[in-house]
């Protein structure tokens, strides 16, 4: 029997989004063929300890059933330690799945310990990360190379105000969120000037960076981009989001709980809506220099009778459970799961690790 593939599963994080970024992991974890993959979970504490695991099998694995096989001991070493015994761990690995959202995971920092260590992984590298974590940085590649974003303005410190001249130009309703947060935490919506103070302190819980930003009108369509392991890119049939009526908007509340959000994929496009979508989608991925995966979140408003895609946010580690709006766009074309999950590694692989630059 050939040797099975070791897959380190990295999960956790020390921010917000840690509950997330479980679920995301266990449903990796349940749906990894055993019979071509060996797993090795890994979870970082909300206290920034890594905790080396071990697998319990596919079967009904939560998020709970996650935490018990990545068991804390009695007595935590330090940080630095913990991180030494999981770089051990990682160094044995063929490549490793950093689902991790938000700061301390999606940002470019586990990317780049990954990097020091050697292995594969999969995803965007460093800077393809940071930036795409940064939503001001998103907006300013990607404004330079003529694709549409929402009109913001960004304060940097607690001392920053917005100016009277931006509040025009803004408009409301608004959205005040963090520049490097992700599933809506600490987002909030303006439809007064007057809630400003209070939607930047909710921001500023998260992130010292707030970007303020123009509501935008239209339909709310996600599209994802999945690279092979021979380099060619492949986007998927658009998901349009469908928030119920009396809910408002697409806040943590409509993601992650149910009842409150429809997803319709295929989403009901013009064909050349649709083609448009793709073409734009691709050239964000090239753009902010992604690799493995990437989910760009679009509005559909329309200017003059025309529909102008625009982009909201991209996520390069977007939600993966079963039921998460990436894996849903693939399934709709007949890639299920599992196969999504063996393109992400096979792909990872391909790539290899980070070459040594020479000097």
């Amino acid at each position: 029997m050939p040797r099975r593939t070791r897959v380190v599963v990295l999960f956790g994080g020390r921010n917000t989004e840690h509950e997330v970024s479980c679920r995301s992991a266990a449903s990796v974890v349940q749906h990894l063929d055993r019979n071509r993959y060996e797993v090795v979970p890994i979870r970082i504490t909300t206290t920034g300890h890594w905790v080396v695991g071990t697998d319990a099998g596919p079967a009904d694995v939560d998020d709970a059933a996650l935490r018990a096989m990545t068991p804390e001991p009695a007595v935590l070493p330090s940080v630095v330690e913990s991180l030494a015994r999981a770089i051990d761990a990682v160094r044995d690995a063929d490549v490793v799945l950093p689902i991790l959202h938000g700061p301390f995971g999606e940002d470019g920092t586990v990317q780049s310990v990954l990097e020091l260590a050697g292995v594969p992984y999969m995803g965007s590298g460093v800077l393809a990360s940071a930036t795409s974590m940064d939503k001001d940085f998103t907006k300013r590649v990607l404004s330079t190379r003529g694709i549409p974003v929402a009109p913001g303005a960004v304060l940097r410190t607690a001392d920053d105000e917005l100016s009277p001249q931006d509040m025009e130009r803004i408009g409301l309703p608004a959205f005040v969120k963090p520049s490097r947060g992700g599933s809506s935490v600490g987002v909030t919506r303006l439809d007064d000037w007057a809630q400003l103070p209070a939607a930047l302190e909710t921001a500023r819980e998260s992130d010292t960076k707030v970007l303020v930003e123009a509501a935008v009108p239209g339909r709310e369509i996600d599209l994802g981009v999945l690279e092979l392991p021979d380099g060619r890119l492949l986007t998927s049939p658009p998901l349009e989001i469908k928030v119920v009526d009396d809910h408002g908007w697409f806040d943590y509340e409509a993601k992650y709980e149910a009842g409150h959000t429809d997803f319709v994929v295929p989403a009901d496009l013009d064909p050349r809506i649709g083609d448009q979508l793709a073409a734009v989608a691709v050239e964000v991925f090239r753009e902010l220099g992604c690799s493995g995966l990437l989910r760009v979140d679009f509005f559909l408003p329309e200017v003059d009778g025309e529909v102008v895609p625009t982009v909201n946010e991209v996520n390069t580690i977007p939600g993966l459970t079963s039921m998460s709006q990436f894996p849903r766009m693939w399934k709709a074309v007949g890639t299920e799961y599992p196969e999504l999950l063996d393109i992400l590694i096979d792909t990872a692989r391909a790539r290899g690790p980070v070459p040594a630059i020479l000097s």
